[in-house]
């Protein structure tokens, strides 16, 4: 099939990891629906569009989920090949300092979204011919892999998104949707700063090969970009 039958949805996709998503896909002729909640205020995302017709960008904070309904609602009629969950927050946290407000909201939005996503747009997905749902977790969110301690409401959030993920790998298996959780690195990004060990387009490049290598064989698995299995 040629890639410009295939469709990603992908969501946080104004800037870093995910409007490098939306380059990648878009350049290699695959149709692409950006999410992001304010698409005006989003000009990288917006030259994008100029550059390549294929992607259509649409409003959508995940942290609304009624506008993810209305979102799938909108889209009834679209089959998914890929939905990558994306967008994610991070807010600062230590032991002496946390505000617990945020670290509920880093639960709605990096934990509780990803599940709300696959829910609404999951026969999206079982009726397209790649049929795979991605999210973007973290090695901070592994247990096996913390040992300096701290960034308590990103760690746990994400803890929280590779549970969620585990258990959809089991519970998609009947609709033939395989699932991944994909770590990207530490990438130069706003989230992770300028001092981070990659850039954008080596991470991006590393987990599209991770998708694509992505089948019911494998479903359920944390990878790294570099294809590397996570512990959990």
């Amino acid at each position: 099939m040629d890639n410009n039958n295939y469709q990603l949805l992908i969501t946080g996709a104004n800037r870093g990891i995910g409007l490098e998503f939306v380059r990648q896909y878009a350049a290699d002729n695959w149709r692409v629906i950006a999410c992001c909640r304010e698409p005006e205020a989003a000009p990288e995302l917006q030259a994008l569009i100029k550059q390549y017709p294929d992607i259509h960008v649409m409003a959508l904070d995940v942290g609304d989920f009624r506008q993810i309904d209305a979102l799938a609602n909108q889209l009834k009629d679209t089959r998914i090949d890929v939905l990558i969950n994306n967008a994610g927050i991070y807010p600062p946290s230590d032991f002496n300092h946390i505000d617990y407000e945020d670290w509920a909201t880093a639960f709605k939005v990096n934990s509780m979204a990803p599940l709300k996503m696959a829910q609404a747009f999951s026969k999206h997905i079982a009726r397209s011919q790649l049929k795979k749902l991605a999210t973007l977790s973290s090695k901070m969110g592994s247990l096996d892999d913390n040992t300096s301690g701290g960034s308590y409401s990103y760690r746990t959030s994400k803890t929280a998104a590779n549970m969620v993920m585990k258990s959809l790998a089991i519970d998609l298996k009947p609709l033939g949707i395989s699932v991944v959780t994909l770590h990207p690195g530490w990438v130069q990004t706003d989230m992770g700063g300028s001092n981070a060990l990659i850039d954008a387009q080596t991470s991006v490049h590393g987990l599209r090969k991770v998708i694509a290598n992505l089948s019911m064989s494998n479903t359920g698995k944390f990878i790294a970009y570099d294809g590397a299995e996570i512990p959990w």
